[in-house]
Parts: C-alpha cells; structure tokens; sequence
C-alpha cells in the first residue's frame, strides 16, 4: 500500500475532483502543471502523465493537442478520469511496476509527468524502482517532470524524500537533471518547500 492509499483509503476520486472544480469555479489557475509541460514539448508528443489521479493534467493537455496516456493505482481516482475524458487511455497500475509495452500502450514517450506529490506519496522504498520505470517508459532525449512538496507545508504526510534523494533515482536511472523550478509556473528554485524538477533521458 501506498502512502496516498494509507491517507486515503482509495475512497478521494470524487473529493479531490470537487476540490479542483471549486478553485476552478473561484477563478483560480488549476492548469500550471499542463503549461508547463506544454513549454517543454511541442502539441503532438506522447505524454506519460504517471499518478494522473483524476485526469486534470492529461485532459487539458489532451485539449492543448497532445496525445496521452494516464496511470494511476486509485480505482476512485481513475473513475472520476474515465467519466470525464471516455476516449482517452486511463490504466490501473502500480507505478513501480509499470510497463507500458506489457500495458498494449508502448514506450518512447517525448514526456512524462509526475505532478500532485506522486513520488512523495509512493510506497517507502519504491522511489527509485519508479524512476527507472519511468525513465523506461521515454523515448532517447525524452524529458521527467515531477513536482512535489518537500516539507510538511507543502505535503499531507510526514515529508521522506529530499531532492538529493530524488536527483540520485533519477542518475541510477539514467537521467540527467536539466531545470529545476520552485513553481509550475517556472518560478527559480531558491531552496523553498516545493521544487519541480525536469530531468532528461
């Protein structure tokens, strides 16, 4: 079990997307992660979106012109993305043992993004089997995207992974740290609570 499952109970699809739809509805930007990734790879790219929870960043890349596929281990979470957006690809699975050529979706992805604190709330121990399994998952030049919270401000559990922690995943995975930003709005990375972290294949 994941640390989201412990947090959770697998039972937040419908919450997290009500959550999403009242910022949304208040006027408030709930897309940073999906423009990002927009100015990293041109409309068109094979975009991996590992964690996708309810769909919110595949679906408004898919809206920007990009083909995706989303991955996720919460049933409720994954139902929420299936009602939403029926033809895009949604796959339960667990990301540490992800194959997307097993899954009949292939690898060679252009990107892959991880945001919402996907690493953070993995499975202790299973940080690094993720990255290699994402790393797999893209094409020679492809890019990983992950943002996540790095203190209890920024988490809803008890922070365990550091950046230099996560940076060394990534090299024994075989990629290569290119940008790193304290926002998805690409804000310079000062040390803060929160980094966004784009690595190369």
């Amino acid at each position: 079990m994941n640390r989201w499952e412990q947090l959770t109970g697998g039972r937040s699809g419908e919450e997290y997307a009500a959550r999403f739809a009242e910022l949304a509805e208040r006027g408030q930007d709930v897309h940073g992660e999906a423009r990002l990734c927009a100015t990293l790879v041109p409309p068109g790219a094979r975009v991996l979106d590992a964690g996708c929870g309810t769909g919110r960043v595949l679906i408004q890349l898919a809206q920007l012109g990009y083909d995706g596929v989303g991955v996720d281990q919460d049933a409720s979470m994954l139902a929420v993305a299936r009602r939403n957006a029926p033809r895009l690809t949604w796959l339960q699975a667990d990301l540490a043992d992800f194959a997307p050529d097993a899954a009949g979706v292939g690898s060679g992805f252009d990107l892959v993004v991880a945001a919402g604190n996907v690493f953070p709330l993995l499975a202790p121990g299973t940080e690094s089997a993720v990255a290699a399994r994402l790393a797999q998952a893209l094409r020679p030049g492809g890019l990983l995207v992950a943002g996540f919270g790095l203190d209890q401000e920024h988490l809803p559990v008890p922070p365990s992974l550091t950046l230099a922690d996560y940076d060394a995943h990534c090299t024994e995975a075989g990629l290569t740290l290119t940008d790193r930003f304290a926002t998805w709005d690409a804000d310079p990375y000062d040390g803060g609570g929160y980094a966004v972290s784009v690595h190369r294949h």
